[in-house]
């Protein structure tokens, strides 16, 4: 099964940004524990990480080519703003989750509204690195 994890803006900052909400682990660790729980349940995973919406509309589109069986996105700031990263979910039409490490309908107003929530099957928020666990589990449940 190839899962695509995609992380948008400033995740690639884990560890310096914000660490009394994001915690103190860095991107690496990130990459490093989702390709530790990929290969526990037999999962092909890519991660990528991209500041820029363009790229991150690209990849969920070159998913469809590259046969991609699930996505596992935190578009982070992108999830309140992008209808072209919703789009480019909706025509792909790949099983999504969507993952936050925080807690977003704790937090600002803004960011109680997530575009991506309108394609994916499952939010998972507030969970810290731990809800990339859970979701790549629900994408191995579901597609087998």
């Amino acid at each position: 099964m190839k899962i695509l994890v995609i992380n948008g803006p400033n995740l690639n900052m884990l560890g310096i940004r914000e660490p009394e909400i994001y915690g103190r682990q860095t991107y690496a660790d990130l990459v490093a524990a989702v390709e530790g729980w990929a290969s526990e349940m037999g999962l092909d995973v890519e991660v990528y990480q991209s500041n820029h919406e363009g790229e991150i509309v690209t990849k969920i589109q070159q998913a469809y080519f590259e046969k991609a069986d699930g996505i596992v996105i935190n578009a982070a700031a992108y999830t309140h703003t992008s209808v072209a990263i919703l789009d480019a979910l909706k025509a792909v039409q790949i099983p999504a989750v969507e993952v936050h490490l925080s807690d977003i309908h704790v937090r600002d107003e803004f960011r109680k509204h997530s575009y991506v929530s309108l394609y994916a099957e499952k939010m998972i928020c507030g969970k810290g690195f731990e809800g990339y666990r859970e979701a790549l589990g629900y994408l191995a449940e579901k597609l087998k």
